[in-house]
C-alpha cells in the first residue's frame, strides 16, 4: 500500500513566522495535533503538540505564546516521505523516531501535499482487518 493511498491531501499548515498562539487556535479549532511548517512552499519543519506542551509548561508559556514565533518551537529535522512510498517504511519511520506524524511531500516539487498520522495508519490497517 502506498502512502497516498491513506494520506491526508492539502494539510493545514503553518509558517515560520506565525505566532504560536495562532498555531495553538489553528491545532484546536481543527482539533490536529501536528502541523507542518512551511516557507515559500518548503517544508522546513513540523509543530506537534508536544511541541506545545513543552513551551506552554515554561514560566509564562501561555503569555509567551502571544509573540512567539513557530520556528522558536517547532521540530526543524522534519521527517518526510513521498506520496509513492510503502505504508510499511513509514510505519519504521514513525517508530524508529517515535512521531505521530508525517509529512508527505512530492519529490518533483517538493511541496507539501499531505500528511500522514498514526490515526490514518490505523485506519487503513482496519480496513485490511
Amino acid at each position: 500500500m502506498e502512502v497516498a493511498e491513506i494520506m491526508t491531501r492539502e494539510p493545514l499548515s503553518v509558517t515560520s513566522d506565525a505566532r504560536v498562539a495562532d498555531a495553538l487556535e489553528l491545532m484546536h479549532d481543527n482539533d490536529i495535533r501536528h502541523v507542518p511548517v512551511i516557507d515559500d512552499g518548503e517544508l522546513i519543519g513540523m509543530l506537534s503538540d508536544r511541541d506545545l506542551r513543552d513551551f506552554l509548561r515554561a514560566e509564562d508559556g501561555w503569555r509567551k505564546a502571544q509573540g512567539v514565533s513557530v520556528s522558536e518551537v517547532m521540530s526543524a529535522d522534519a521527517i518526510s516521505v513521498e506520496p509513492g512510498s510503502d505504508v510499511s517504511e513509514l510505519i519504521d519511520l514513525m517508530l524508529e523516531n517515535k512521531i505521530g506524524a508525517i509529512p508527505v511531500v512530492d519529490g518533483h516539487s517538493d511541496k507539501v501535499v499531505g500528511i500522514v498520522s498514526y490515526v490514518d495508519v490505523l485506519a487503513a490497517a482496519r480496513e485490511l482487518l
